[in-house]
């Protein structure tokens, strides 16, 4: 896990952060990336670790815009499934910037414990401009499912 100056705990690999969610039964996992990338690309499996992902986008698809009630919609999941504002959190989209900046927004709502999972589900692009080889939640061989 590293330290971070931003306005969030930090960035965790896609293996520290199944180790956390793993480890800690409170942990929770937001994915932050698009309905349209969570139905063709594929979303984390926890079902080994009795637990499913949140699912909220971060900017809704397609006009791309930021949802200004993101943090209520999350912080209202997190909570019903019995989170409180000190449970570590670890967010999660295609690459880890939208993430980064989703556990930013949901840290600055008092929310202690918000981690982005750097290199997100799919890594950046490899050579062949292609994702999901070189780094991230599938390329780590995390398990994850497609519809």
């Amino acid at each position: 896990m590293s330290q971070s100056t931003a306005p969030y705990a930090g960035d965790v690999s896609p293996a520290e952060a199944w180790s956390a969610l793993e480890s800690d039964p409170a942990a929770a996992l937001v994915d932050v990336r698009t309905v349209v990338e969570w139905n063709f690309v594929g979303t984390p499996d926890l079902s080994g670790l009795s637990k499913r992902p949140v699912f909220q986008e971060w900017q809704t698809f397609p006009s791309m815009q930021v949802d200004t009630a993101f943090v209520d919609k999350v912080a209202g999941a997190l909570s019903a499934a019995g989170a409180g504002s000190d449970t570590p959190v670890y967010f999660l989209c295609r690459s880890g910037a939208r993430s980064q900046a989703a556990a930013a927004a949901m840290a600055a709502r008092g929310w202690s414990r918000c981690f982005n999972i750097a290199g997100g589900f799919e890594g950046p692009l490899g050579p062949d401009r292609h994702r999901g080889a070189s780094a991230g939640w599938k390329a780590d061989g995390l398990p994850w499912s497609q519809s």
